[in-house]
């Protein structure tokens, strides 16, 4: 019983801290070592954590008591890594938490399925909420100078299903899916290579493996904690039988047919949606384990009863026993969550609802947070560079049309007239919030000064005919710009209407087209969208140890280029050569940000990124620092109230760690 009481004793004075006027650098001394003691208390007191003793009993989740009693789950001491990683939840507002509920959340399409993934943000290394690296599946990482990483990972922890979770896994997706040509046609990915150099890889020993690049590697830790992980591991007793190496082949055959599928590769993809979240058989380590598998508009999940996380009394994580999410128009999300149909709500939500969503909050029983978004522009307009029209193939490379259209929009009407005011015009760059900020990336061409806009819309050769409102291009057409959306967004289109008019006070025509999503991708990937709009930078708060990928031409989904992105992401086998010189120049920056050794190095180079894009305007950008509002459930705890929500870096909920949300009564 020693070990229950303590147990309570360290819950209260957990609590009792926050109470007192104690420092915070002692305050948060004091915490690390009782979550330590914590974590080892029930390896010291209980015998090896194995036995269904009294305070195992007493910890267990009540969700799982019967399956456990009914000898249908092992207790929770033989469900846990011997060294579990004990959650602090030391943030403001944060409190321990009590198991028990359903949360009850709405997406927009059945694609979001993959969520479950992202906002459990399982990760071999994660983010903190600070934006820095720590190690949570793994428990421990050693980096030796930049090139080789040793992985050591927590004994006893297991899949969902129970199955230990052991260095088999690493070798199983590096030998026999990452190197098999069936399974991987176009090699490793991204991250793995240096250089065009593969990693050598070992397992030193059950529970350890290593990676060793000739050169430092800056791409793994980023895409081991981004929202959609490089997944370095699968879970090998599960996959095999659908790999014809380990598979009896006439089983195999039976398998692929039930299937209909063409051979057992597809099968095998199929099996394998770890990030998808679309297979409920697969084992995991997230969290919650998907239970319904699509097609449906009703995706329910439930708590992984091998999840390697507890917080400081030793209780099992996640607190909430099932997460469920609705398939919903996104028109009606913002109705249904301004009438407290859900627990927990930031997709689907524009800060354009926020006062209707604030005037909902007493008579619904929600509240309504706002979040910093970490995008480099809230909108963003792509011209085209590889536009297959000659005569806007040229109009969209040529430097002054870009900066003209730039020019032409009075940013500060958009800011009051969509976001009060509270919103940053500028160009689409890096945040203040960035240690690679400086002023003149976001203004620079950037200030609305029509004037110029129409001198340089002149020297083009863009003139109006006598009497017409409109230029027209070299070749005598209007200069009638078709921008395409994905159709997802009001907000999008309200901004679109605002830029309509200010373009249309210079002599351009804008006209809207809405598509879906993909078929937009697709249009703008062909050359035939000239101009496209989408959110900005994706990570607007980078560093310079941080990849500046989205700056350089590095794949087919670039809106700007996507021609010369596939170029570089197919090594020359597809896509066309960028032949502009300041794109020539990113990309020699980019080799030279690779090859450098130090952060001062990789900052001076980050600099001459960002100020040929603020030069260049590949993209132009409207207004930064727009919030999101997040509809929270009065009664679901320890969802910050400050916090960010950011695709990649956050994974949007995922680096709050939802494991630690609670209902309270």
């Amino acid at each position: 019983m020693a070990g229950i009481y303590f147990m309570q004793w360290v819950a209260c004075l957990v609590m009792l801290l926050s109470r007192f006027e104690i420092p915070v650098d002692l305050t948060m001394k004091i915490r690390k070592y009782i979550a330590y003691m914590a974590a080892w208390l029930p390896v010291l007191l209980l015998p090896g954590w194995l036995a269904p003793s009294a305070a195992a009993a007493g910890l267990e989740t009540p969700y799982l008591a019967e399956a456990v009693a009914a000898g249908q789950l092992p207790p929770l001491g033989q469900r846990l890594p011997t060294t579990p990683r004990v959650m602090a939840m030391d943030g403001p507002g944060q409190t321990l938490g009590k198991h028990g509920g359903t949360l009850r959340t709405f997406v927009r399409k059945q694609k979001d399925v993959k969520l479950f993934s992202v906002y459990g943000y399982a990760r071999l290394v994660g983010y903190a909420p600070d934006l820095s690296f720590q190690n949570d599946i793994l428990r421990d990482l050693e980096i030796e100078a930049g090139r080789v990483f040793t992985f050591r990972l927590r004994a006893g922890h297991r899949w969902s299903d129970g199955h230990p979770f052991t260095a088999e896994d690493f070798r199983y997706w590096w030998e026999e899916v990452a190197n098999d040509p069936t399974l991987s046609p176009k090699g490793l990915p991204r991250a793995m290579m240096v250089k065009g150099e593969a990693p050598t890889f070992e397992v030193i020993d059950p529970l350890t493996v290593r990676y060793s690049w000739p050169r430092p590697n800056p791409f793994l830790l980023p895409r081991l904690a981004s929202a959609s992980p490089l997944l370095l591991y699968r879970p090998a007793h599960y996959l095999k039988q659908f790999n014809p190496r380990h598979a009896d082949a006439d089983t195999l055959a039976v398998e692929v047919k039930r299937a209909r599928v063409r051979n057992w590769a597809v099968l095998h993809d199929r099996r394998d949606a770890m990030y998808l979240s679309t297979n409920p058989d697969l084992p995991t380590l997230q969290p919650w384990k998907v239970r319904t598998a699509p097609p449906t508009t009703r995706f329910v999940a439930e708590r992984n009863p091998y999840f390697h996380r507890v917080d400081a009394t030793g209780r099992q994580l996640p607190y909430i026993d099932r997460m469920i999410m609705t398939v919903v128009s996104p028109r009606l999300i913002a109705a249904k969550a301004g009438m407290g149909e859900t627990h927990l709500q930031a997709r689907g939500l524009f800060f354009t609802d926020y006062t209707f969503l604030k005037n909902g909050e007493a008579s619904y029983g929600f509240e309504t947070f706002l979040w910093r978004k970490a995008n480099g522009a809230q909108i963003a307009l792509y011209p085209n560079l590889n536009a297959a029209d000659p005569g806007w193939g040229q109009l969209m490379r040529d430097v002054r049309f870009r900066r003209a259209l730039s020019l032409a929009i009075d940013r500060d009407n958009i800011n009051e007239f969509l976001y009060f005011g509270l919103a940053r015009p500028g160009n689409n760059t890096v945040l203040a919030e960035s240690p690679l900020f400086n002023d003149g990336y976001r203004t620079r061409w950037a200030e609305y000064d029509p004037s110029l806009a129409g001198q340089l819309l002149d020297r083009i050769g863009l003139t109006r005919l006598h009497g017409e409102e409109f230029r027209r291009m070299p070749d005598g057409r209007l200069l009638q710009i078709v921008v395409e959306t994905s159709g997802e967004q009001s907000e999008q289109t309200d901004i679109l209407e605002l830029i309509e008019k200010d373009w249309r006070e210079v002599g351009v025509k804008l006209l809207i087209k809405a598509s879906h999503r993909d078929i937009l991708r697709g249009r703008v990937a062909a050359g035939e969208a000239v101009m496209s709009v989408w959110s900005g930078l994706e990570n607007g708060v980078p560093n310079a140890d941080t990849d500046p990928e989205e700056f350089v031409p590095h794949n087919r989904i670039n809106l700007q280029w996507p021609s010369w992105g596939l170029y570089e992401e197919t090594s020359g086998a597809s896509g066309r050569q960028a032949d502009l010189p300041a794109v020539r120049e990113l990309l020699k920056l980019n080799q030279a940000w690779l090859a450098a050794t130090g952060r001062a190095e990789r900052a001076v180079i980050w600099r001459k990124i960002l100020s040929i894009h603020a030069n260049q305007v590949f993209t132009i950008g409207t207004v930064s620092g727009v919030r999101q509002p997040v509809v929270v459930a009065k009664n679901l705890r320890n969802v910050p109230r400050e916090g960010l929500y950011n695709w990649d870096p956050g994974a949007f909920f995922g680096i709050h760690n939802p494991d630690t949300f609670w209902f309270d009564d």
